[in-house]
């Protein structure tokens, strides 16, 4: 058995950091492990210029802990009334990573998304010609669609006539959760990647659901049969480079979690390295964990490598990690994988 295992520093391409209070108490969370992560941009008010982008990553960068060696990837809000010339302009500076699609209502603070996917085209089309590419929440939002059939009707109905509509157009299909999800992606060229996220390899829909409701597991994309959650584990550890991780961490303070309609996320910024060093194990797949984490990502945002390194260690006693990350907004519940850590990340 390995017992130890070094890595290029790991990048999370899909990040809720929040802002004021929040984004102060997570983000030495993330800072801790991760170079470099895509920081989502549904705040409110969204972040939808290049302007809003920049002002948004002074903040990220005024709060960063002293010798952090961290830099955020910023995206934009698509909207109805985004500027194609601005998203050039952003792009051009080096400033956005790539532009978010939430079909409007689709998850947390999703009000502002699209709705009429004619009136983004020249966006699109401008995406496509520069090379940037469109992060996809994807699931529909039709009321008569059941919630666990949103991500494969997304595809049918929504991604794939828009990935034909817009050839060159290069796509990154976020937190994907079923075997649909994964087969769509595999097959999708050189243009199509996906994320996969720490807690939909440990999740199924019983997690959540079986022997009473567990707010802390309930996040959008919600978790599907064990049956996805099989495929998802495959393909994470396949290393197959369409593959890569985005940990879609997503904090919440507990009143709001805990509540009559409780919001969607799992906070996983803090463990997540760990938890999947451990899937991989289970998986037979250590060697490749580094891809997964360190390399494909990078390679589809055409980004360089990270240079430093981390080192897991596989310890005898279990990780002792807080449950909760206090914050000047509140309590965050850390993600429960439901199992003991026995892989540590080495100081």
């Amino acid at each position: 058995m390995t017992d130890m295992l070094t890595i290029a520093r790991p990048d999370d391409f899909h990040l809720h950091l929040r802002d004021g209070a929040m984004l102060q108490g997570v983000l030495p969370e993330t800072t801790r492990h991760f170079a470099r992560a895509l920081v989502m941009p549904n705040l409110l008010p969204p972040v939808v210029t290049t302007a809003d982008a920049r002002a948004y990553r002074d903040r990220i960068l005024a709060l960063l802990p002293e010798a952090a060696d961290f830099t955020p990837l910023m995206t934009l809000y698509l909207t109805e009334t985004t500027d194609p010339e601005d998203v050039a302009v952003g792009a051009a500076e080096g400033l956005i990573a790539a532009v978010k699609l939430y079909p409007a209502g689709a998850t947390t603070n999703s009000a502002s998304g699209v709705r009429n996917f004619d009136a983004v085209r020249a966006v699109l089309e401008c995406m496509a010609e520069i090379g940037l590419p469109l992060s996809v929440h994807g699931e529909v939002t039709d009321p008569r669609v059941d919630i666990f059939d949103r991500e494969a009707v997304f595809i049918d109905t929504v991604l794939d006539p828009l990935r034909r509509a817009t050839p060159g157009l290069r796509v990154v299909m976020e937190h994907i959760t079923t075997a649909e999800g994964v087969a769509y992606a595999r097959a999708g060229g050189p243009d199509l990647a996906a994320t996969i996220t720490t807690h939909h390899l440990i999740l199924n829909r019983n997690h959540l659901l079986a022997g009473g409701i567990r707010p802390h597991y309930y996040c959008l994309p919600v978790a599907k049969r064990e049956s996805h959650r099989l495929a998802l584990r495959a393909a994470a550890t396949s290393g197959e480079p369409g593959f890569f991780l985005g940990t879609d961490s997503a904090p919440h303070i507990d009143a709001l979690k805990e509540h009559a309609c409780g919001c969607a996320g799992c906070f996983t910024a803090t463990n997540s390295l760990p938890v999947l060093a451990q899937v991989f194990e289970d998986m037979g797949a250590l060697p490749r964990l580094e891809g997964f984490t360190s390399r494909h990502g990078a390679t589809f945002y055409r980004l360089p490598p990270n240079t430093g390194t981390m080192t897991l260690e596989r310890r005898a006693n279990p990780l002792q990690l807080p449950e909760k990350i206090l914050t000047g907004a509140g309590p965050v519940t850390v993600f429960d994988p439901g199992f003991p850590l026995y892989w540590h990340v080495a100081p």
